[in-house]
């Protein structure tokens, strides 16, 4: 008989240490780093302007350049990614806390609980994701906090799937079917059996979806949805840069670098956790 506790053989030894995969943690601790020591490297603050540093180039006046009210984009990408990261990481934090227990009681429950569970969530899926966190903030109103419950919401019913089909494939092992001849309750069996051997999957799938959340909040930011004026938020960054683009390309250029290589990074790791943690 298959014991619940004994944990399953893992995917490819090494995944974790590929050099893609260190490239990216590298890129992420950076970023993380750089929003935790903002406050420190760049003491002066994101909204300090100086008309005469006007739309300066990457250079000895400012490695990355200046934007048109001459504010140093290095500065403003450090203080922004502490407003990027945190709306991201709510975003995921709501995801996680609406689409897990939805998911894994369908998954548990089975029969009519599930189809009723999962008729909402496959309602919700049929609306694309940023159409559907644009609408939360619609109703909402824009700012930062409204940003990171859409973006969450959004991101919740595919979370919920995921974890209704873990929590099922789970409830066909052996063990749970002992554990439920031994009339051990259903809440027992979800948080002693499902839970614990549902976890790889989830913590993989939920990696995988903090690009999603990073990427669309920046988009909503974008959008002039989230952060007030002036906010360095990369996603306002970019928005804001927009004018620029022929004259100043760097403006909207850095900050969209910035993102793009986070969302890459994150989606990266979340490949090689899936990997790592994928049974053989």
């Amino acid at each position: 008989m298959k014991r619940a506790s004994a944990p399953p053989r893992l995917g490819p030894p090494g995944a974790l240490r590929r050099p893609g995969t260190i490239a990216a943690i590298a890129w992420l601790v950076a970023v993380i780093l750089g929003a935790a020591l903002a406050p420190l490297v760049a003491p002066a603050g994101p909204i300090t302007a100086d008309t005469d540093r006007l739309l300066l180039p990457p250079g000895p006046g400012g490695l990355l350049g200046t934007d048109w009210l001459g504010r140093d984009l290095l500065q403003r990408l450090l203080w922004g990614s502490r407003w990027t990261l945190a709306t991201a990481a709510a975003a995921l934090l709501v995801a996680v806390g609406l689409g897990l227990p939805v998911g894994l009681t369908a998954g548990a429950a089975g029969g009519r609980i599930e189809a009723v569970l999962m008729s909402i969530v496959e309602a919700l899926l049929a609306f694309p994701g940023l159409l559907l966190a644009m609408a939360v903030v619609a109703i909402l109103g824009p700012g930062l906090v409204s940003v990171a419950l859409a973006v969450g919401l959004a991101a919740s019913p595919a979370y919920a799937h995921v974890a209704r089909a873990a929590a099922a494939d789970v409830r066909t092992q052996a063990y749970v079917e002992v554990a439920e001849s031994l009339g051990g309750s259903r809440l027992h069996i979800l948080l002693r059996h499902i839970l614990p051997n549902a976890a790889g999957s989830l913590l993989a799938f939920g990696a995988s979806q903090l690009g999603w959340v990073l990427l669309n909040g920046a988009a909503l930011h974008f959008l002039g949805l989230g952060a007030p004026l002036g906010t360095p938020d990369w996603g306002a960054m970019i928005a804001e840069g927009r004018l620029y683009l022929e004259d100043a390309l760097w403006v909207s250029g850095f900050p969209g670098l910035a993102l793009t290589a986070t969302v890459l990074a994150a989606n990266v790791l979340a490949d090689r956790i899936r990997d790592a943690l994928a049974p053989r």
